[in-house]
């Protein structure tokens, strides 16, 4: 998947602030979020963050749970993260090929809208400056 700068959202209101930032932007949900927060919320929000317009590129990590990334598969996301074993990650991504969808294995470098601070640095992200990070809280 060739996307533009990644960033992690936690809540609409992040996917929103990302958006809002008119650069091109991959939504990315935090590790895990597909085990916990699921498919439908991560779709949902996508969607309510885009407003009506096409959703922007983004990805839902579903950490190692096979079972989530099926899930998210069935329900339409076309983009997930697996960290699972090699033989796992190749079954789910043949049957990823068949939804015509694809499985990363490690998230893209992003920026972590939940860190403080992150806020600030989302131009200087989004316009491809990959030495910024956002401070520890």
């Amino acid at each position: 998947m060739a996307a533009p700068q990644a960033v992690i959202v936690h809540s609409l209101a992040q996917a929103r602030q990302a958006l809002a930032a008119n650069r091109p932007v991959t939504l990315l949900s935090a590790p895990g979020a597909g085990i916990y927060a699921g498919v439908g919320w991560w779709l949902a929000l996508v969607q309510a963050a885009a407003g009506g317009a096409a959703a922007p590129p983004h990805l839902l990590d579903c950490g190692g749970a096979a079972g989530r990334a099926l899930e998210a598969l069935r329900a339409g996301q076309k983009h997930i993260i697996l960290q699972a074993p090699e033989a796992i990650f190749a079954e789910v991504s043949v049957i990823a090929a068949s939804f015509d969808a694809a499985v990363l294995a490690v998230a893209p470098p992003s920026l972590d809208l939940g860190r403080p601070g992150a806020a600030r640095l989302l131009a200087a992200w989004l316009a491809g400056d990959h030495t910024v990070t956002a401070p520890t809280g």
